[in-house]
């Protein structure tokens, strides 16, 4: 509802975005795509939905692509207590984004350290770059993807 630190946040909103996305994955499940070969991914407030789907969702994914964004409703995951610690994240910021201040990416970086296993956290700035995409990051992101979603 805000872009500060201490804006409200629109829980019920969030909850039903995800649970949109969650419907997606299971219709893919069922036409035969297991969830474990989807990554979610998004810019922005995709990005950031993209995060909270994958961090409450019932199915182990791939992974997520988190470009620009922050972890909606943060205050509400417990440190390493859910089933998702072995969820792949990379996570991108222009480190000159005046409409979601890398501090947002900071601080979400650090919440998903104590979420899931460190290790798996990929958090790369773009010095120059604002609310947008640059090749640079579109490298990292298929890099990423090639990793964690191999072809079979």
């Amino acid at each position: 509802m805000g872009l500060s630190t201490d804006s409200p946040e629109d829980e019920s909103g969030i909850k039903r975005a995800a649970e949109n996305i969650t419907a997606i994955i299971e219709h893919e499940a069922k036409n035969g795509i297991p969830p474990h070969r989807i990554i979610l991914g998004g810019f922005s407030q995709g990005g950031a939905l993209s995060l909270y789907t994958a961090l409450t969702c019932q199915h182990q994914l791939a992974g997520v692509v988190a470009l620009s964004c922050w972890l909606p409703l943060h205050k509400s995951f417990p440190s390493a207590s859910s089933g998702h610690k072995n969820l792949p994240i990379l996570q991108c910021h222009g480190e000159m984004d005046p409409m979601i201040p890398l501090q947002f990416g900071d601080m979400t970086a650090k919440k998903l350290k104590y979420i899931v296993n460190p290790q798996l956290i990929t958090f790369k700035t773009f010095p120059g770059l604002s609310h947008s995409s640059s090749p640079q990051e579109m490298a990292a992101v298929k890099e990423f993807i090639e990793k964690y979603l191999p072809r079979i």
